[in-house]
């Protein structure tokens, strides 16, 4: 088919959805997305090809309103099944995957011309391994998984926070068990009724690397490869950019050269990728590093393998200069005080020679560790397959060994990445907290820049990608997404801003207090905004949300609350965000007044239509905190060149968090709402006037502190 038949087809299919819709109506600007993602993935080259592949990446930022789900799910899966290829949907919240696979994608099924299977894609982490499950049931679990985070050379006791599995952890293990069993349990983490902590779920965990896949002599009912023939299986897979960034070099997911890819909520990508390509190890409790050189060794000499001779001292070499290493950040950095786990920055440049010595020790030993233990693994699946009656015994050996392996893999990159010398530099940076009783120091190190990654990772394996959220542009462009993700300067790349249907000149209103006081003083700040706050909350009269910076910020305004005034706020974290949200659509159905108080997480993705949410406060620009290491690494960064870091980085990311904050007022045609921000710096500064420039056209008024009003 040609790629102007195929891009016929899928705006056919889109069209098709529209009009056999009785609750859709047409939206110029629903179609005219639509069209861009028909075109964009009409044309890219898939699958294996001798030439250079023809790429097709598409920025579209789709306003509120504009219908994006549809205007890229139904040309973006009429394109792959006319191409016979298959489409991921990645996001960056569990809402909107959920609102896809339960609602959006079973109603675009009934709708296609042609109908689809799709699929929920998880991290295999997230499925239970039965293999590892019924060793604990039958008594042949590792009590000491429970206790490897003590110091070495401490014994759990009931002072410490390591400590042996207690009863009531044996009998959920019992109790998941029979439910799996008896079919009552999917293996899903996230399906059981009590949500286990990270803690008590990670030794049963089905992770890659303690599983023996096809030797595993559960693999016949594994949950977790149950999972992965449903994606196999599926023509639309639903991810989350996390998993999508963790499996580009594994099987998980379909190969991005021979697939379609749609990223929504694309504004998180470029924090997604920080995190994901930041590295982090614990340099004060080490007990694994013996349990794994045990442990191998040990495997080794029942495999009759020559790396046994070298392990313990490898092991005993490697927790050597990991300790050097914390007693030299020690030394350097000691922190006056750990009531707040103190982070130390390391100046951008090389390494100080007292931490590159035994970091570059580090580097070399847990290589050499790595390849024994991949050479181990390669034996005990040979003998796997070989001697298949002793497969439980060999499983065991190799369960024992990939439960603490992923720590040798993370230490490695961490010091790869700490010994870093480019052009770009990488963060580092010490945390020093307590453990229980006893100094904990960790030691991190993340890219400054996203771009690269992404570029190398991402973007050169991906053929066709639609890039797609209600925020992409800053301050009224795209180069600050551009510029984040590693696009810019690549072949084939469109921009669109799709524009919201709504009136905003009509629907909103958006008032800028003239606070009194310093938004950089922050006791001040939030005493002088809760006053006019409260005033304002006074007069809500059906639903309103209110959002601050910090959990300081939302403390003052809580305890400024009367009695009155409290019983109509809903704090978040006070009860669960589903069980918050219902309570808050009772007592407005009912005609009372609420107010829900959140932070950043309610800042977007939150649905509140018509009477739901008539106001939002914004109690101060959404700064991100300056104490995180990466931007502090950043900034170091851009003025070593002569550049500014704060209108360079600091002020569009701001400008694209204020407008998904301020989006959250307007949901409907219908809605009429009020926005007001008590950050003078928006009205004062010419950073404030860009800021206000990425926002939508509300009418705007001033308010100064004597209360009059004027139009801005």
């Amino acid at each position: 088919m040609s790629a102007e038949t195929t891009q016929a087809t899928a705006l056919a299919a889109f069209d098709h959805v529209v009009a056999a819709s009785s609750g859709f109506r047409a939206r110029e600007g629903q179609r005219h997305m639509a069209e861009l993602v028909a075109q964009t993935f009409s044309t890219p080259t898939l699958g294996k090809c001798e030439d250079e592949p023809e790429r097709a990446f598409a920025v579209i930022e789709a306003g509120t309103g504009v219908g994006k789900s549809i205007a890229y799910a139904a040309p973006a899966i009429a394109a792959a099944l006319a191409r016979k290829t298959r489409v991921i949907i990645s996001t960056a919240t569990v809402a909107l995957q959920e609102q896809l696979v339960h609602k959006d994608l079973p109603l675009l099924s009934q709708l296609m011309p042609e109908p689809f299977t799709h699929a929920l894609a998880k991290g295999r982490g997230r499925y239970v391994c039965k293999y590892k499950l019924m060793r604990w049931v039958n008594g042949e679990g590792e009590p000491d998984l429970f206790a490897d985070e003590l110091p070495a050379g401490t014994a759990p006791s009931a002072s410490s926070n390591g400590r042996a599995p207690t009863e009531y952890q044996l009998h959920f293990y019992r109790q998941m068990a029979t439910e799996l069993k008896e079919r009552r349990w999917d293996g899903d983490r996230d399906t059981l009724a009590v949500p286990p902590s990270p803690e008590m779920w990670s030794p049963v965990a089905a992770e890659a690397s303690s599983c023996t896949a096809k030797h595993c002599p559960d693999y016949q009912d594994c949950v977790y490869f149950d999972q992965r023939k449903a994606l196999a299986a599926s023509q639309v897979i639903v991810a989350n950019h996390d998993l999508l960034l963790a499996t580009l070099n594994g099987n998980t997911l379909p190969d991005l050269s021979d697939c379609l890819l749609v990223l929504d909520e694309g504004h998180h990508l470029p924090a997604v990728a920080l995190n994901h390509f930041q590295e982090s190890t614990d340099l004060t409790r080490l007990r694994w590093v013996e349990q794994l050189a045990l442990r191998a060794r040990k495997t080794a000499e029942m495999l009759d393998l020559d790396a046994a001779a070298e392990l313990t001292g490898q092991g005993s070499a490697l927790k050597a200069h990991l300790n050097e290493v914390a007693q030299q950040a020690l030394a350097l950095y000691r922190p006056k005080g750990l009531s707040d786990e103190p982070v130390e920055l390391l100046p951008i440049g090389p390494l100080p020679g007292v931490l590159s010595n035994p970091v570059s020790e580090v580097l070399t030993i847990s290589g050499a560790m790595l390849k024994h233990l991949q050479a181990i693994s390669a034996a005990l699946r040979t003998q796997m397959k070989e001697r298949p009656e002793d497969s439980r015994e060999l499983a065991t050996h190799y369960v024992q060994l990939g439960v603490l392996a992923p720590r040798l893999e993370a230490v490695q990159a961490w010091a790869a990445l700490m010994l870093l010398e480019t052009e770009v530099p990488a963060a580092r940076w010490f945390t020093f907290g307590l453990y229980g009783e006893f100094l904990s120091i960790t030691a991190s190190a993340s890219p400054i820049l996203p771009a690269s990654a992404l570029r190398h990772k991402l973007w050169a394996k991906a053929r066709g990608v639609v890039i797609t959220s209600a925020t992409l542009t800053s301050c009224g462009s795209f180069d600050f997404f551009l510029n984040e993700t590693g696009l810019r300067g690549l072949d084939n790349v469109s921009t669109r801003v799709v524009s919201s249907p709504f009136d905003f000149a009509r629907q909103g209103h958006f008032v800028a207090v003239d606070t009194p006081a310093d938004p950089k003083r922050a006791g001040e700040y939030n005493q002088a905004m809760c006053k006019e706050l409260m005033a304002d909350l006074a007069q809500v009269q059906a639903g309103a949300l209110v959002l601050f910076t910090s959990r300081d910020q939302m403390r003052t305004a809580v305890d400024s609350l009367t009695g009155s005034l409290r019983s109509r706020v809903l704090v978040q974290n006070d009860l669960p965000r589903q069980t918050l949200l219902q309570r808050h659509r009772e007592k407005v159905e009912r005609g009372d007044a609420s107010i829900i108080f959140g932070m950043q997480s309610f800042g977007e993705g939150l649905d509140l239509p018509g009477r739901l949410c008539e106001s939002v406060f914004i109690c101060k620009l959404p700064f991100a905190p300056p104490s995180d290491p990466v931007s502090s690494a950043r900034s170091q960064w851009l003025r070593s060149k002569g550049r500014d870091p704060f209108m360079e980085l600091v002020v569009p990311a701001v400008s694209i968090r204020l407008a998904q904050w301020v989006g959250r007022a307007i949901r409907s045609e219908t809605d009429e709402a009020h926005v007001y921000c008590y950050d003078r710096r928006l009205i004062s500064t010419s950073f404030g006037q860009r800021l206000l420039a990425g926002l939508p056209p509300f009418k705007r008024q001033k308010r100064n502190s004597q209360g009059q009003v004027f139009d801005l």
